[in-house]
């Protein structure tokens, strides 16, 4: 799309005050009518394509939407964006049903990041994303510490507020944020709700299951942090309890919380379970024997079996991280990830990938 074929029309103003779906059906009716005229008398476009983002701040605006998507008399494409998972569910999910297509949106893969970089793909370049993230306003600012940190600061208070706070009426702001810190502090650990209200009280705060589930569950409504359940591997089921979380980019631990005990090792995890992620699967944390296997991951009829490490230098750490993949008795892919610069061999069925080398295997 040219960029002289860019239309764009603020609904901020318009619904500071009122967010009623009936001002938005007719506000959306008149400028989708403009919009069609001047792309096909001024662009030329035959293709017209409108973009509706943070929808979910309008009260019923899925009504709205979907007398929209049955305008068949009007040629136009109809996109929608939001910041909360729960945004295709319910009443909308049956109005559009057979109508719409659900794609995530992620930061910056590392792909993207040496593209625009314009780096080679090897572990320097890993270690740089590794070590400042995917979120793309980090690509146009000074690179400067304080500035980036200043953003992603007032970017996560934003989502706290907005997504979260005034949505859910939050009661304990500051429990919430805490709760956040946490979960970034423990990425890629196994954790329990049970664990996470007992480390608060041995803090001194007083907080209970139900107010803690609830706080994280609306953290990972807004994308901010994914849970990763446990399955177990012989019972094929899923396993309630404990799980593991994952951020969804490193830039918030690495500017807002850098203090915390969170090694390369647990980083790399964090990007491996988002490229899996970014890949279309749907990924686990498994359990096989009394051993731990970092990702089962399964899209369509491919299944594949990933263990994460920092560096596979000492033989100890290559036994470790192989046994859990040789415990599990099928002939599905297995795969061990790690930053070294070379590979190693490939020993009963197990293959050795370079970090930056795993999104061609996906």
């Amino acid at each position: 799309m040219r960029k002289g074929s860019i239309f764009l029309a603020c609904l901020n103003e318009s619904f500071v005050y009122n967010r009623k779906s009936c001002l938005f059906h007719q506000l959306f009716g008149l400028w989708t009518k403009e919009w069609i005229y001047l792309g096909s008398t001024i662009s030329g476009q035959e293709e017209i394509y409108i973009f509706i983002d943070e929808v979910q701040l309008i009260e019923e605006w899925e009504k709205s939407v979907n007398s929209y998507s049955q305008d068949y008399t009007e040629e136009y494409e109809l996109f929608i964006s939001g910041s909360s998972s729960r945004m295709l569910s319910g009443e909308l999910a049956t109005l559009l049903s057979g109508r719409y297509v659900q794609f995530p949106v992620y930061p910056f893969s590392y792909q993207e990041y040496t593209e625009i970089r314009h780096l080679e793909q090897n572990r320097e370049s890993y270690m740089g994303y590794m070590n400042t993230g995917g979120i793309p306003e980090l690509f146009v600012l000074p690179e400067k510490q304080e500035v980036q940190r200043n953003y992603l600061s007032a970017l996560k208070d934003t989502i706290l507020l907005k997504d979260i706070i005034q949505r859910y009426s939050i009661r304990d702001p500051r429990l919430l944020e805490d709760l956040f810190a946490f979960l970034v502090g423990n990425a890629s650990n196994l954790v329990s709700i049970g664990n996470i209200v007992n480390y608060f009280k041995s803090q001194g705060r007083k907080t209970g299951y139900d107010a803690v589930a609830a706080y994280i569950g609306y953290i990972e409504d807004s994308f901010l942090a994914y849970r990763c359940e446990r399955f177990d591997l012989r019972g094929k089921e899923i396993l309630s309890g404990t799980a593991k979380y994952y951020i969804n980019d490193l830039a918030f631990k690495n500017f807002l919380y850098p203090g915390t005990a969170y090694g390369v090792g647990y980083k790399l995890e964090n990007l491996v379970y988002l490229e899996l992620l970014r890949a279309g699967y749907d990924v686990y944390t498994g359990c096989a024997k009394e051993k731990e296997v970092d990702f089962i991951a399964w899209k369509g009829d491919r299944t594949i079996y990933l263990q994460s490490t920092y560096m596979l230098v000492y033989e100890q750490t290559v036994r470790r991280e192989y046994a859990s993949l040789e415990a599990i008795q099928d002939n599905y892919e297995k795969l061990v990830v790690s930053l070294d610069d070379f590979c190693l061999p490939s020993h009963e069925g197990i293959r050795h990938v370079r970090a930056w080398e795993l999104h061609g295997l996906l």
